[in-house]
């Protein structure tokens, strides 16, 4: 069983969590969120911000913290040989609660569908936020450009009506 080496990131003031499914054996490597750099994640989400794109986990975290953007996995643990979704067996979810205590979610978006598979299967609770999935930033994902992929996500990742004054 390959435990997940990564830590969440959020704070109180994050809004917006995305899911992704499980850190690649190169995020594994570099001890960060979509370290693979064809994997168009970061890309992504500097495109739908109107920011330059984060270079650093340094930069990357202090992004997402600055955008209210929460960044996590769905599985916690799971049986997995590579990085492929597809080769993810006997998968034990990640437990939300802490974040979603912490944090006033409204959003959760879901980064492909393995992560809307896990989260539908073993997270999904009533009364919480509203899910998105979201087509995967993977660059295994061929089927969606750059382009394609960042006005998919404009939408889901538009700041949240909370009613609080924005940053």
């Amino acid at each position: 069983m390959t435990e997940h080496p990564i830590p969440p990131v959020y704070d109180e003031n994050s809004r917006i969590l995305i899911l992704g499914s499980f850190p690649s054996v190169l995020s594994r490597e570099v001890g960060f969120f979509y370290g693979n750099p064809r994997n168009r994640f970061w890309q992504v989400l500097a495109a739908v911000r109107g920011a330059p794109c984060p270079g650093t986990t340094e930069e990357k975290k202090a992004f997402l913290l600055r955008e209210r953007i929460a960044l996590w996995d769905a599985a916690a643990a799971c049986e997995i040989r590579g990085s492929a979704d597809s080769a993810m067996k006997e998968i034990r979810p990640t437990d939300l609660s802490p974040i979603l205590r912490t944090a006033r979610i409204v959003r959760i978006c879901l980064n492909g569908g393995k992560a809307a598979g896990i989260y539908e299967k073993y997270i999904k609770r009533p009364g919480m936020p509203e899910a998105v999935r979201l087509p995967s930033t993977s660059p295994a994902n061929a089927a969606f450009s750059l382009g394609a992929l960042t006005e998919r996500w404009r939408e889901a990742l538009r700041p949240p009506e909370t009613g609080e004054k924005e940053p």
